[in-house]
């Protein structure tokens, strides 16, 4: 089992804060969707524009507490239930034993990205698209959230900014 060094009191107050926002964005998009079924012929169109860079600074442990960006992934949540037996591996859904609020941010961010590049027609020079080819679009939401969550951890732990590849851009 590993175990995370305790949350400074800002770090704490931090948290407190993101968690009443979720809250108020929850309770904000039960009645936009309310409204939202009463006003569909009018074309209302409501997007969310999440803040993930302050949320991972405010929940995330201090990078140093992971050895590699696979560690924060699955502290975060983003890795499958392994079945195992016998030497026969059998990965199921995702663990969901982690950290919801940035799971769940990554995972919005990361379906935004799949759903874009599945309405281009993504080419399959880069990585998303050929996971979109062989695929369902879900799975690969949630595969591109882990990779996101590793690189956070490699610029967070390593220091930098984000550089994306010649094929991406």
């Amino acid at each position: 089992m590993r175990f995370v060094a305790p949350k400074t009191a800002e770090a704490q107050a931090a948290t407190t804060v993101f968690r009443t926002r979720d809250l108020l964005v929850r309770q904000r998009t039960q009645m936009i969707n309310a409204l939202r079924g009463h006003l569909a012929e009018y074309g209302l169109v409501v997007r969310k524009g999440a803040e993930n860079a302050p949320t991972l600074a405010a929940l995330a442990p201090a990078p140093e507490t992971f050895r590699r960006g696979r560690d924060f992934a699955a502290w975060i949540g983003l890795t499958p239930l392994q079945k195992s037996s016998g030497g026969k591996e059998r990965l199921g859904k995702v663990s969901k034993m982690g950290e919801r609020t940035l799971r769940r941010l990554l995972i919005i961010g990361a379906s935004s990205a799949t759903k874009a590049a599945a309405r281009k027609g993504a080419t399959s020079e880069t990585w998303l698209g050929r996971m979109l080819a062989r695929k369902p679009r879900m799975l690969v939401a949630v595969a591109l959230a882990n990779k996101i969550a590793r690189i956070a951890w490699a610029l967070m732990a390593r220091g930098g900014t984000y550089r994306a590849s010649v094929a991406a851009a």
